[in-house]
């Protein structure tokens, strides 16, 4: 999933310095929370048969992970502030190391409360990165080359959505499998959960090494430009307000349709896949998203942006719509083709709800950087849905969700 930072900064750059480790570790540091983020979706079914839970109880894990981003976004900008970026990404790193360490007692004490406490330690700490990296991959370098920089390190963050899942199957699903033969309940229960404990004791190592490299790293010093951001009216600026709805409703679909897809694929009547199976497949969805930023960058080049932000919301649309109506390998391939066009929708709403704000430019992407919280709210709801109607036809939430998109790129965005 794409980030965004409504920090106003000052360029450090100095021509003589070599920046290459630091945007190494900086590109390390946007791989590691795509990568963890997409493997909620890995994690999601595996807890769900582990604790016995409905669909709504399941989306709890996204509403803790996407919740934090809204309840610490605003004291994460506090907290960096007074502690500079260095140490703010220091700080946000061991939290995130926090998170997945409480995974091993939740597993060992078999406590869901316990699992998603670790969820919203951990998006805490990667929230706090959040705040706290992007403007350093805007300082090192020439200014003039800011966003190249930007968006090489989406790459990588796509990139750690992408083979996430890989992983997941391989240490989290697969290693459960054995534990349904030939055991008492309790001790395939006790196997399942343990089944969590090496990858995120893994992710907790990663992250403390990261947390020591970036402790002793030589960063530049990155300062504020001050607080003269003009208080926006947000009456005044409809678009911005509709964008903020945009990237809730994008954000949420976007994740609701994720959290679902290993679920949808163990459907009889989609592809009858076991969890370990299906897994893998996820990357196609996050891959998608990958290939079509490089894609969309390409076409923006020559259509309008907001035509080509409803194209593909009414892609997204047509392809959800093909996925509750049909089975077989048509649902589930539609499913995943969504991420395809998914790719372009965060960067391009954004950008497009703070257009013209001028000085009020930090205020408008704080507002916009809030609305990530449709990742927590939207899939909660379908979660709901589903329990009621079954997976198929809780679709139907995300493609409303869509439908705002196009209305969006088509007439919302333009500012008034």
């Amino acid at each position: 999933m794409e980030t965004a930072s409504s920090n106003n900064v000052t360029n450090s750059y100095d021509p003589s310095a070599n920046y290459t480790l630091p945007l190494a570790g900086l590109t390390a540091l946007f791989f590691m929370w795509g990568f963890i983020t997409c493997l909620n979706d890995i994690l999601i079914p595996h807890l769900k048969n582990l604790f016995s839970l409905s669909y709504t109880q399941a989306m709890l894990i996204q509403f803790c992970f996407f919740g934090a981003y809204f309840i610490v976004s605003i004291p994460a900008g506090k907290l960096v502030r007074r502690l500079g970026y260095q140490r703010g990404i220091v700080v946000g790193l061991l939290g995130a190391a926090l998170g997945c360490g409480m995974f091993l007692p939740a597993a060992s004490l078999h406590s869901y409360a316990l699992f998603l406490a670790g969820l919203f330690v951990m998006a805490s700490g990667i929230t706090i990165l959040q705040v706290s990296a992007n403007p350093y991959v805007a300082a090192l370098g020439k200014p003039e080359t800011a966003s190249s920089r930007l968006t090489l390190t989406q790459a990588f963050n796509s990139l750690g959505t992408t083979v996430a899942p890989f992983f997941g199957a391989m240490l989290i699903l697969a290693a459960a499998e054995p534990a349904l033969e030939g055991m008492s309940e309790t001790a395939m229960r006790a196997q399942e959960a343990d089944a969590v404990k090496m990858p995120y004791l893994m992710l907790a190592s990663a992250f403390v090494v990261l947390a020591i490299i970036f402790y002793n790293l030589r960063l530049p010093v990155v300062h504020e430009e001050g607080d003269s951001a003009e208080k926006l009216k947000y009456s005044d600026y409809p678009h911005l307000v509709l964008g903020a709805v945009g990237i809730f409703m994008y954000v949420g679909a976007e994740v609701a349709i994720g959290s679902f897809l290993v679920n949808f694929m163990g459907l009889a009547n989609i592809a009858g896949m076991d969890e370990a199976t299906a897994a893998p497949y996820i990357a196609y969805y996050w891959g998608g998203a990958m290939v079509g930023r490089f894609i969309g960058a390409w076409v923006m080049q020559k259509v309008p942006a907001g035509k080509v932000l409803a194209f593909n919301g009414g892609m997204v649309i047509l392809l959800v719509a093909i996925a509750i109506v049909t089975e077989g390998s048509i649902a589930m391939w539609s499913l995943l083709a969504v991420g395809l066009f998914n790719s372009i929708m965060f960067p391009t709403i954004f950008t497009l709800g703070i257009a013209g704000l001028g000085n009020g430019t930090s205020q408008g992407s704080g507002l916009m950087c809030l609305a990530i919280v449709g990742g927590a709210i939207v899939p909660l709801f379908m979660g709901m849905l589903a329990d009621v109607s079954g997976i198929q036809l809780a679709l139907i939430l995300p493609a409303l969700c869509y439908l705002f998109i196009v209305y969006y790129g088509l007439v919302g965005h333009k500012p008034r």
